[in-house]
């Protein structure tokens, strides 16, 4: 679907010139993709309200930061050259909700994503969701227990 769209395919330098931002761009719009696809994958009969909350507590500043940090020893060392251009690339943009350090940490998570979609890395970056998936699984399991013991 993107060779179409695109025509050509970008190459590894073509993304070395793009301004991180505009990498963070597209890897927020994947990123959201491929957290609503799992979220309606695991709650089908769910009101879209309930999915679009379900959904922020993945795409959320603070959450990507949180996914970053716990996912970066797994990323390679093009992919962590790319993680710190975005996160140290000013933005004329503020965080929402969040602190300048998660929106930081969260624009550099989105430009690995952005780099891999452009790059047609697909393995890699299912690789990554899963990590991510993977983590948030494991925060609520624990968060679940955790409520459990306070009663």
């Amino acid at each position: 679907m993107r060779k179409y769209f695109l025509g050509e395919e970008f190459t590894k330098q073509d993304l070395k010139q793009m301004n991180p931002l505009v990498l963070a761009y597209i890897g927020d719009a994947v990123y959201e993709i491929f957290i609503r696809t799992y979220i309606i994958s695991k709650n089908k009969d769910t009101c879209v309200n309930k999915l679009h909350k379900k959904t922020i507590q993945f795409v959320k500043a603070d959450a990507q930061s949180y996914f970053i940090r716990e996912i970066q020893k797994y990323l390679n060392e093009e992919e962590i050259k790319v993680f710190k251009r975005g996160r140290n690339t000013k933005s004329n943009t503020s965080a929402k909700n969040a602190s300048i350090q998660d929106y930081r940490m969260a624009t550099g998570f989105e430009t690995v994503i952005g780099y891999l979609y452009l790059l047609n890395e697909d393995e890699r970056l299912e690789e990554i969701m899963k990590l991510v998936i993977n983590l948030y699984e494991e925060s609520s399991q624990n968060e679940g227990e955790n409520h459990g013991s306070k009663s």
